[in-house]
C-alpha cells in the first residue's frame, strides 16, 4: 500500500501527522529536564546571593520580589480574570499602613501627630494586614459585579483617589504627609527584617537587608506556587472561560459573581501582602508613593511581562522595578541623564519613557509579552534541535516543525 508523495511526512511518522520524528523524544526529554532543573539551580543561587551581594543589591531583590507578589496577584485579576484595575496601588497601601497600625505603638508622630497603634505581635500583625487587604478587595466586588471593562478600570480608579485623601487625613492611623515608621517584622524577639540579635553566617553579618531578602524570597516562591496551583486547577479554567464569555460560563454552571468576588480578594490579599513587604523594604511609608503612578506601573508588569502568566509577572516586575534604580544607580555614567530635580531627563523620567516604548513594542510585536517571547526563542531552539538528528544536522524543520528525511529517503517513505 502507498500513500502520495505529498503526504510521505505522515507515513513516515507513523500515519498521523502528530507524531514526532525519531530522536525528537530525546530533545522533549532534555528540555523537560531543564524545566524541572532550572527552577532549583535558580533557588539555589538566590539562596547564595546576600553572601556576596552589596546592599543596594540586596535592596533592589526585595523591591523586585515584592513587586513581582503584587504583580501576580494583578495578574491573575485582568490577565485571566479579565477584570481591568487600576486600583492595585490602593490595596498596596491598604497591606502596608495596616501593617503599621496594628504593630505599631501608639506615640508622637512627626508634625505634632499623636499616633495609634494595637501593638500586635509583628508576625500576627503582617497577616492581619493581608486580611485587611483581602476585605478591601471584597467590599469593592460588588462594583465589579456590576461593571467590566473601561468602565470597571474608571471605577477602581475611584479607589486611588480615595485612598489618598484618607493617606493624608487619617493622620493618628497614617502619620500624615510625613508618613508613618514601620516595624521590625519579628518571631519570639528575632527580628526577621532587622539587626537584633546580631548574627553571623560563615563570615558574613546578616543585618536587616540579608534578612529582607530572605523573608521575601519565602514569600515570593509561596505565591508563585499557589498561583501556578489556582491557574493549573478547576478555578483557572472557570476564571479563563469567564474572562472569554461570562454567559457561557453561566451556562456551564460558573458562578460568575462569586468568581468575580474571589478574583479581586485573591489579588487584593497579593498587594497586601506585596505592601507588607514594601514598607519594610523601605523603613518609612509615606502616601505619595501610593498613587496613580504605582497603579499604571503595576499594569505594565504584566502587559510587558505576559498578561495571565506568573512568570511574566515576576520578569515584567523585574524590568519596571529594577529600572529606575539601576538608572539612577549608574546615573555617574550616563552622561545623558539630568541630575534628579533639575531640568531634563533625569533617571524617573528615562525609565518611564523606556516603559512607554516597551508596552507599545509588545502590544505591536509581540502581544504575549516577555514571557511569550522566551518561548517562542525555546521552540526555535527545539526546531534546530529536532532537524539535527540522525541524518542530517544542518536540514531545517519542515513546515508542521517535523524532522524532514533526506530527499533519497521520499522514495521509500511513499510506497
Amino acid at each position: 500500500m502507498s500513500c502520495p508523495t505529498s503526504s510521505w511526512w505522515r507515513c513516515s511518522c507513523g500515519g498521523r501527522p502528530g507524531s514526532s520524528a525519531p530522536g525528537s523524544s530525546s530533545v522533549s526529554d532534555r528540555t523537560n529536564l531543564v524545566s524541572r532543573v532550572l527552577p532549583a539551580v535558580g533557588l539555589i543561587l538566590a539562596l547564595m546571593v546576600p553572601f556576596y551581594l552589596s546592599g543596594f543589591w540586596l535592596l533592589l531583590g526585595v523591591m523586585v520580589m515584592a513587586a513581582a507578589i503584587g504583580a501576580i496577584g494583578l495578574s491573575l485579576l485582568v490577565g485571566t480574570a479579565g477584570q481591568l484595575s487600576l486600583a492595585h496601588a490602593f490595596f498596596l497601601a491598604v497591606g502596608a499602613y495596616a501593617y503599621c497600625w496594628f504593630a505599631g505603638a501608639p506615640g508622637p508622630g512627626g508634625g505634632g501627630i499623636t499616633l495609634t497603634g494595637l501593638e500586635l505581635p509583628p508576625l500576627l500583625a503582617a497577616v492581619l494586614a493581608v486580611a485587611t487587604a483581602g476585605v478591601a478587595g471584597l467590599l469593592f466586588s460588588p462594583v465589579a459585579g456590576r461593571v467590566r471593562g473601561l468602565y470597571l478600570g474608571l471605577a477602581s480608579l475611584a479607589l486611588v483617589f480615595l485612598g489618598q485623601h484618607l493617606l493624608f487625613n487619617l493622620s493618628s492611623v497614617t502619620g500624615g504627609f510625613n508618613g508613618r515608621g514601620v516595624p521590625e517584622l519579628s518571631v519570639l524577639g528575632f527580628e526577621l527584617t532587622g539587626r537584633d540579635p546580631e548574627l553571623t553566617l560563615l563570615g558574613v553579618p546578616f543585618g536587616d537587608r540579608e534578612r529582607q531578602w530572605y523573608v521575601a524570597l519565602v514569600c515570593v516562591v509561596v505565591a508563585s506556587v499557589f498561583a501556578r496551583r489556582v491557574l493549573a486547577g478547576r478555578p483557572g479554567r472557570a476564571l479563563v472561560l469567564m474572562r472569554e464569555n461570562e454567559t457561557a460560563a453561566g451556562v456551564v454552571g460558573v458562578p460568575v459573581s462569586r468568581y468575580k468576588a474571589s478574583a479581586f480578594v485573591l489579588s487584593s490579599m497579593y498587594a497586601g501582602l506585596a505592601g507588607v513587604l514594601l514598607a519594610q523594604a523601605f523603613q518609612r511609608v509615606v502616601p505619595e508613593y501610593f498613587g496613580l503612578v504605582l497603579s499604571v506601573e503595576y499594569l505594565a508588569m504584566i502587559v510587558i511581562g505576559g498578561l495571565g502568566s506568573v512568570t511574566g509577572a515576576v520578569l515584567g516586575a523585574a524590568f519596571v522595578t529594577g529600572l529606575p534604580s539601576l538608572l539612577s544607580h549608574y546615573s555617574g555614567l550616563l552622561t545623558f541623564l539630568a541630575e534628579p530635580g533639575t531640568s531634563g531627563v533625569d533617571p524617573a523620567v528615562a525609565a518611564r519613557l523606556v516603559f512607554g516604548v516597551a508596552i507599545v513594542a509588545v502590544i505591536l510585536l509581540e502581544p504575549g509579552g516577555l514571557v511569550a517571547l522566551g518561548r517562542r526563542l525555546r521552540l526555535a531552539v527545539r526546531y534546530r534541535a529536532d532537524a539535527a538528528g540522525p541524518g542530517d544536522p544542518g536540514s531545517p524543520p519542515d513546515p508542521v516543525g517535523h524532522s524532514a528525511l533526506p530527499p533519497q529517503d521520499m522514495t521509500t517513505a511513499s510506497s
